[in-house]
């Protein structure tokens, strides 16, 4: 992955994924590293595969939606919040586009980047955390 930090206030950078990069891992490693507790982010690019999930209500779980082929990341958005153990937290949402124009879409799970994922990370002036929310079994931000 290259980065360029492209704003200083806020702090805004460009992650440049490469091929086979895992993308949640990688923007968390990357946040990590930055000290960056709380951002949001766009990105495009493209996975060799993916999974997403679908909130299944009754059972307070994703249900996962492998998607075993190259698609399109048409739009990936998310943010970054510190989870309970004080470590920065992806939450993304993504739809993907596939060789026959048809879409998949849902809470990312996994992409694995094949050709490159551009992103764009804006810091987030205010502190967010996510704290489980033992009714839904889903860590949600706390804005108190």
């Amino acid at each position: 992955m290259q980065s360029k930090l492209v704003s200083s206030a806020p702090r805004m950078w460009v992650l440049v994924l490469a091929p086979g990069e895992e993308a949640k891992r990688t923007i968390v490693d990357f946040t990590r590293r930055n000290g960056v507790k709380a951002a949001s982010f766009v990105a495009l690019g493209a996975f060799e595969r993916a999974k997403v999930g679908y909130f299944d209500w009754e059972k307070k779980e994703y249900l996962p939606i492998p998607i075993d082929e190259q698609v399109e990341v048409i739009s990936l958005l998310g943010d970054i919040a510190e989870n309970d153990k004080h470590e920065a937290d992806l939450h993304a949402h993504a739809v993907l586009g596939r060789r026959d124009g048809s879409t998949r879409g849902g809470h990312l799970l996994e992409g694995v980047v094949r050709p490159t994922l551009e992103v764009t990370m804006t810091e987030t002036p205010a502190h967010l955390r996510r704290r489980m929310d033992p009714d839904i079994n889903v860590a949600l931000i706390d804005i108190s």
